[in-house]
């Protein structure tokens, strides 16, 4: 059907179509390392969305936004992109679903997928704040209806919040969440951890001590889960609005699964490596906080910004400057802080997280002091390769620290 579609002059017309939001005149860095106002937001999209000066080290420089989306098969994909602490402008591109012919907007609701778990850390991060836990307690004094089993590796060092969040607790379950279809039985909490036959994964168990080594554990973020909601005394949905996407103003995010009718008439369809529906619309993660956010790259980028705001000025919307830290530094052991992976990215330090879900693809890059950075959701399997070459072009438009060139170390007059 998307062939179809696209030998149309309906997909080539619907690719360019657009609702944005753009924030008054920003400052954007120019290549000589002072910031001065681009011409507007309106040309930057231009810059972004047509043929680039450099191909590219795979060439895909010398294609325009819509025909990267065509090479790529990707159906529809939707941008904000981050300047001087605000949303530059946002804007929506191609069919949200090939079924329906809706187009893409600013409005589109996405799986987030992984990037659900910084969403989700941020609570935790307030749960502390708040004297619930420490980041540091023993995970197991927290929960209430069920205990990790720590196998002989915590006699020393307990798996705690900090642990869990980063990947570095020692629990080795080593899948990803495939999700389930609509209308099929679904696993609690509780029977995910334990690897229930309603579950369709195995059940999280620890593998090594804790803070030796980085493994990327969603059974972890799942455990973590069912922490913040015991301490919290609410459903894990309700307590991620009341403390994080209602303080942000994240109006169109919900961790609600399944996605309720009223905001599925908005969300996107997933989309194979083809740009085929895979069938049902999108599949249902109760998984929460590891993979349940649905949300939009406007309610992503205002959640980054927070942070970035946090961080430069004091209190934000929902952590103070002193807490929020704990989100942008590294735990000792591997490349996360309390949700975020942080990088050095060229002359930069940058937090961010990417998504894979079945059928959505996305990634959030931000910096962590210059107050740049974007949102990039896709609804196929193969959005991977656009949002790679479609950050290289918002880094480059941009002069991001990320592409520029160090200083050269000497004297001159």
């Amino acid at each position: 059907m998307l062939n179809q579609l696209k030998k149309s002059s309906h997909l080539k017309a619907v690719l360019i179509i657009s609702v944005g939001l753009v924030s008054g005149c920003q400052e954007t860095p120019s290549g000589n390392g002072l910031r001065v106002p681009p011409s507007s937001a309106t040309h930057a999209q231009g810059i972004i969305e047509g043929v680039q000066d450099k191909p590219g080290e795979y060439g895909l420089g010398s294609l325009t936004i819509a025909e990267l989306m065509e090479r790529f098969e990707v159906p529809g994909v939707s941008v904000a992109v981050i300047d001087n602490f605000d949303i530059h402008w946002a804007k929506g591109y191609g069919i949200s679903d090939v079924e329906t012919g809706m187009v893409v907007d600013t409005a589109t609701m996405f799986q987030a997928a992984s990037i659900s778990k910084p969403v989700a850390a941020m609570a935790t991060v307030r749960a502390a704040q708040d004297g619930l836990f420490s980041l540091d307690d023993d995970i197991n004094d927290i929960l209430r209806s069920w205990s990790l089993d720590g196998g002989g590796f915590t006699d020393e060092r307990p798996v705690t919040p900090r642990g869990l969040t980063s990947h570095t607790s020692g629990l080795g379950d080593g899948f990803g969440f495939p999700g389930y279809a609509p209308g099929v039985p679904l696993p609690t909490t509780v029977q995910i951890l334990e690897g229930h036959e309603l579950s369709n994964v195995g059940p999280v168990f620890m593998e090594r001590e804790p803070l030796v080594f980085y493994e990327y554990s969603g059974g972890g973020v799942t455990l973590m889960e069912l922490a913040l909601s015991e301490a919290r005394g609410m459903p894990f949905e309700e307590l991620m609005s009341t403390y994080v996407l209602d303080p942000i103003g994240m109006s169109r995010s919900s961790y609600e699964q399944p996605i309720s009718e009223e905001n599925d008439r908005w969300a996107a369809r997933a989309h194979d490596v083809e740009g085929q529906p895979k069938g049902a619309k999108w599949h249902v993660y109760p998984e929460l906080a590891a993979a349940g956010l649905w949300t939009t790259p406007s309610d992503l980028a205002r959640f980054a910004i927070d942070v970035q705001k946090t961080v430069r000025g004091g209190e934000g919307a929902v952590l103070d400057r002193s807490l929020v830290g704990e989100m942008l530094r590294p735990v000792g052991v591997g490349p996360y802080a309390v949700g975020f992976s942080i990088s050095q990215i060229g002359e930069g330090w940058y937090f961010g997280h990417g998504g894979s879900n079945w059928g959505f693809r996305a990634r959030l890059l931000a910096h962590t002091a210059k107050g740049y950075g974007f949102v990039i959701m896709t609804n196929a399997d193969s959005g991977s390769g656009l949002i790679e070459e479609m950050s290289r072009r918002i880094q480059n438009a941009y002069s991001w620290d990320s592409v520029a060139q160090a200083v050269t170390r000497g004297y001159s007059r």
